[in-house]
């Protein structure tokens, strides 16, 4: 790691944060697989003024990671250099605003949004209930499902950058394709405004249920999961391709391909990062021998190997 006196220097370096700043934090207690090593230094900003004030402040030499709830996400065994931002309740506020619009910050979880929208009669949202995770892992990644992604109900997103500065994105400045966002990396979402459609409250909630009834169905979810492992190929779906290539309930040590949805990596018990990180690439090697089809990472991986 950079230094063991990393923490003490930021501390000594701003008098005036707010927010909690720890070191050696373990990450696997912020991650779904609940696998990976430490953060050198962990921040939980009190506010988008305090991640300002940390973010100017910090030397531009200290890499910073920034991370979510932590459904999308595998962190290495070795854990994560320098400062991991993670953002916490000052950032979970949910604002319905005139015109069905909805503002929300980056540390709501999806499905409280969907749920929000349902109770303010803004249809339109639903869809979020199911994506794990929290909005600014959607913003990030643009999140999507059962045919509707963030692209399509985004207005702007706020965002702090890496020298302190704050920045109002209209949805074409996101530059989004499919699960990516072509706004720079540096850059760490605080809050998203929503447009959604005047709807009826008991029909929202409706079509909220029918999702989440479907995702039990047809997915781990109450497993140890990172969500989607691969991004779906254009015109084909990677569930597909991976069952084909004979991967379901494929397993290295502890982590296993799902046997209810094979694009899920599961954790069974005590599997590492390094488990789950060598049976993606297992099946994405067979997928490529079997289909000629090069499966691409959905799960952000991070850090480095133990």
């Amino acid at each position: 790691m950079i230094g063991t006196d990393l923490h003490a220097t930021v501390v000594k370096a701003m008098p005036d944060l707010r927010g909690r700043l720890s070191a050696g934090s373990d990450l696997k207690q912020y991650t779904w697989f609940r696998v990976g090593g430490p953060a050198e230094v962990l921040f939980s900003p009190a506010d988008e003024a305090d991640l300002a004030y940390f973010m100017k402040t910090l030397p531009p030499a200290v890499p910073v990671t920034i991370i979510g709830l932590g459904s999308n996400l595998l962190v290495r065994d070795g854990g994560i250099d320098g400062v991991v931002v993670r953002l916490g309740r000052g950032f979970n506020e949910i604002k319905v605003e005139e015109l069905s619009r909805l503002r929300v910050g980056t540390a709501v979880p999806d499905a409280n949004v969907a749920r929000a929208a349902a109770d303010a009669g803004i249809a339109g949202l639903a869809f979020y209930r199911g994506i794990p995770g929290g909005i600014g892992g959607a913003l990030r990644m643009n999140g999507g499902a059962h045919g509707t992604e963030t692209c399509d109900v985004l207005v702007e997103a706020r965002a702090v950058d890496r020298a302190g500065n704050t920045h109002v994105l209209s949805v074409d400045d996101m530059n989004y394709t499919y699960r990516h966002c072509g706004a720079s990396e540096d850059l760490i979402f605080t809050e998203a405004l929503f447009q959604g459609r005047p709807g009826n409250p008991a029909e929202i909630l409706a079509e909220m249920d029918e999702i989440a009834a479907y995702r039990e169905e047809v997915q781990p979810i109450k497993s140890r999961t990172g969500g989607s492992t691969f991004k779906n190929p254009e015109g084909d779906k990677s569930w597909k391709l991976i069952d084909a290539a004979g991967c379901r309930g494929l397993s290295v040590g502890d982590a296993k391909v799902s046997e209810l949805h094979c694009n899920f990596l599961i954790n069974e018990g005590n599997a590492s990062a390094a488990d789950l990180e060598t049976l993606g690439e297992t099946v994405r090697t067979r997928v490529k021998e079997t289909s000629g089809v090069q499966l691409e990472w959905e799960i952000k991986r991070f850090g480095k190997p133990a």
